[in-house]
């Protein structure tokens, strides 16, 4: 693409974005902070964006591809397509502390932004922007697939979002960046145990009773156990959701919540059946039946380095510096990451500013997202990612190489 046609398509995504930044602020990032919802229940950030679009005149299909949460938006036609993805959901007790506010702020930013540059200049393709609710539990984008939202593959060029991290984070790998472009998650496999036994009187017949609660925390020794001997990048972590109702009821039912992950789906599944086999024990040391209960499997997040190459490029031009790609994966997950399994993906990470040490998925997190230098990460972020989404419909040559770098087979053991 020759330099003076892509200034013209940065000048005119920044002041478009620009333009909107205070209504974004203050009709998305707000409100949906304000109002923090759990997966697939995200029905007032659904209504919420939906209308915002509208507002804005684009056509929008609300609750889509079978998914009361889900919506789908786009503009232009032929050619290749560009799909940003949107995430809104929260965590359970902690609201926001991922910052999805931000995500679902970026997003959309960047979409009205391509999608201005688009109309402007009459160029070909198309744009669209999908709500993929469910992204902390449940899988909504591995939903989403299965229910056709990225089909046909081959005509989607990339899809595109990011992700917000605390500055410490970020700069961990090295110099001071304002963002991450080829970000790496570990594949998850998520899943569900319920055992089940025998109700009796804890003090007065004990011996009449199968005690679910046992197999529950034999479970967790035995699982515990096991991290001694898994490699340093895999993870294995869970929960009680359910113990019993009194003490001195021996409970007949318990049910547990596990995620375990590693850098490869396969090496995920081998850990799987590790622990499924732990859970199997425990029921039968037990006495007591056993269901595991699996929910969509999250792949490994993939970093496309065409498209990480260019989104550095681009944020460089507005004065961002932004780490290329890292040696190690995060020791977390994504369902983005099957999306990055289908088609060409970008999933970037923009530094929110923290105090020092503050994680993801913790209140003080939560805090950060709300603040006005999180949004302001967020919009900066955004114009990275409509520059993207525009040279990969104009450009041949990159949208042939971030397709030639997804049919490259993983590299991680």
């Amino acid at each position: 693409m020759a330099s003076p046609t892509f200034n013209q398509l940065r000048d005119l995504v920044n002041a478009r974005i620009d333009s909107l930044s205070l209504s974004l602020h203050q009709d998305i990032n707000k409100k949906i902070h304000a109002n923090p919802e759990l997966a697939f229940k995200e029905f007032f950030a659904h209504d919420l964006i939906s209308s915002y679009l509208e507002s804005l005149g684009f056509k929008v299909q609300r609750s889509s591809h079978e998914l009361e949460t889900s919506f789908d938006s786009s503009i232009g036609a032929g050619g290749r397509q560009v799909v940003f993805c949107c995430e809104y959901d929260a965590l359970p007790g902690i609201g926001h502390a991922c910052g999805h506010n931000l995500i679902a702020t970026s997003s959309i930013a960047a979409f009205l932004g391509a999608a201005h540059a688009l109309v402007e200049l009459k160029l070909p393709g198309r744009i669209r922007i999908l709500g993929t609710p469910a992204e902390e539990s449940g899988g909504g984008k591995a939903v989403l697939i299965d229910n056709g939202a990225f089909n046909p593959p081959e005509d989607i060029a990339a899809a595109i979002m990011a992700h917000p991290l605390a500055t410490h984070s970020l700069n961990r790998i090295g110099a001071e960046y304002s963002g991450l472009a080829g970000l790496i998650f570990l594949a998850s496999y998520k899943f569900r145990v319920e055992f089940r036994g025998k109700n009796a009187h804890a003090a007065g017949e004990p011996w009449n009773g199968v005690n679910a609660l046992d197999a529950a925390v034999q479970t967790y020794t035995n699982i515990s156990m096991m991290r001694q001997q898994i490699r340093p990048d895999e993870r294995m972590h869970g929960i009680i959701e359910s113990g019993g109702q009194a003490s001195n009821i021996i409970p007949d039912y318990t049910r547990m919540s596990w995620g375990v992950r590693a850098p490869t789906l396969e090496r995920a599944e081998k850990l799987f059946q590790r622990a499924k086999a732990c859970c199997e024990a425990s029921a039968l040391a037990t006495g007591c039946t056993v269901e595991i209960i699996q929910t969509p499997t999250y792949a490994n997040l993939r970093a496309n380095e065409t498209l990480c190459k260019a989104y550095v490029e681009d944020m460089a031009a507005i004065g961002e510096q932004v780490h290329l790609h890292q040696d190690k994966p995060f020791t977390a997950s994504t369902d983005m990451g099957n999306v990055s399994h289908l088609v060409p993906s970008f999933h970037g990470a923009f530094a929110v500013p923290t105090a020092p040490g503050v994680a993801l998925h913790s209140p003080q997190f939560a805090t950060a997202a709300a603040t006005h230098e999180g949004h302001d990460a967020a919009i900066k972020c955004s114009k990275g990612m409509a520059l993207l989404a525009l040279r990969l419909l104009v450009d041949e040559d990159t949208a042939k190489a971030a397709w030639a770098d997804f049919e490259l087979p993983d590299d991680i053991e």
